[in-house]
């Protein structure tokens, strides 16, 4: 008897020889249906080799990110990709869509098509009707959805990914009262107030302040809604009227700006500053002894915590722990532990 080659197998099969040496040696970019028709010709025939298990469709997960640009969100996009990777084109598709923060309906509009087109959803979400009313129609489709990072409590979800945020804001207020040595006035900075990440953030160093340390007077909150002029123009408006300004806390991005200023007013240094994320602007500010405190939330822990939820669920494990069971930790970083 002949022996099989490639090229007969993909004549049998249908297809064409490119289509036959990727189905074989498992390098993706073919049909489920076209890949099961391969293997299926190669069995019947007697093809000699180890051949791949029965092709399996791939869950097909919608990651949505924010459009911002911010270190944080390019870190969490490369952790899902290298995942996604490692995982394999047979177990998993990963489509990675990223929408401006300004555009809810536009993000409600894309959750609602992803609900008819994908099996799962992750979502970095706007806390706005629209966004609410998509999700229950996922939940109608039996299409499961995390929130990540902020959270959207009264939404039709499966599961919450991400820190504490509450208890994050606790933990600068209680940095910030504890480091300060003189009294005085302390900024806050809040990122966008239609997610609650940063609601959290203020709500928790606000209330610290006021109960621990009811001596230090807090300003107003300077809502930057995470665009940089904006934040620049309004610490700067608030540190032109000379108040003795002793700490300043940052929800958000911004801290270009934010150092920026407070270099320019010569307190740099000087005023105990507090913010999140540890990259390179902050790991060179802490170095100075420019910025107190970074608390970092691990971006790769956020993604590795999602895909294997979505895994588990829509393989068919138990009911997840809303909270408990995608849990990240904080870390706290100064300039001694920052490397």
């Amino acid at each position: 008897m002949k022996k099989l080659t490639i090229g007969r197998l993909a004549q049998l099969a249908g297809v064409g020889v490119a289509t036959v040496d990727r189905v074989l040696n498992e390098r993706g970019g073919v049909a489920p249906e076209t890949a099961r028709k391969v293997l299926l010709a190669a069995r019947e025939h007697g093809f000699n080799r180890v051949l791949p298990e029965a092709y399996q469709h791939p869950w097909r997960i919608e990651v949505i990110l924010s459009a911002n640009g911010s270190f944080f969100f390019k870190k969490l996009d490369n952790s899902f990709s290298e995942l996604a990777g490692a995982l394999g084109y047979r177990r998993v598709t990963l489509h990675r869509t990223f929408i401006s923060e300004s555009h809810p309906v536009k993000l409600a509009e894309h959750i609602r098509a992803c609900s008819r087109q994908r099996d799962g959803i992750i979502v970095f979400a706007h806390d706005h009707p629209a966004v609410y009313a998509a999700l229950a129609d996922c939940r109608a489709r039996n299409v499961p959805v995390i929130t990540i990072v902020t959270d959207l409590p009264h939404a039709e979800r499966l599961c919450h990914v991400g820190v504490n945020q509450l208890q994050a804001g606790r933990t600068a207020g209680l940095l910030m009262g504890r480091t300060l040595k003189a009294p005085g006035e302390v900024i806050m900075v809040s990122g966008r107030s239609d997610y609650s990440a940063h609601r959290e953030r203020i709500e928790g160093f606000r209330a610290v302040l006021r109960q621990r340390f009811p001596q230090i007077d807090l300003k107003e909150v300077l809502v930057g809604r995470d665009e940089r002029h904006t934040i620049r123009r309004l610490l700067a408006e608030t540190l032109s009227k000379n108040g003795r300004i002793v700490g300043l806390y940052n929800t958000g991005s911004g801290n270009t700006e934010i150092s920026a200023e407070l270099a320019r007013h010569r307190l740099l240094g000087e005023c105990v500053y507090i913010t999140h994320e540890l990259y390179s602007l902050t790991r060179r500010l802490l170095d100075n002894d420019s910025l107190s405190y970074v608390i970092d939330q691990d971006a790769r822990q956020h993604a590795q915590l999602a895909i294997d939820l979505m895994l588990g669920r829509l393989g068919g494990d138990a009911a997840v722990d809303m909270y408990q069971s995608g849990k990240v930790d904080f870390k706290i970083f100064t300039a001694e532990n920052c490397e």
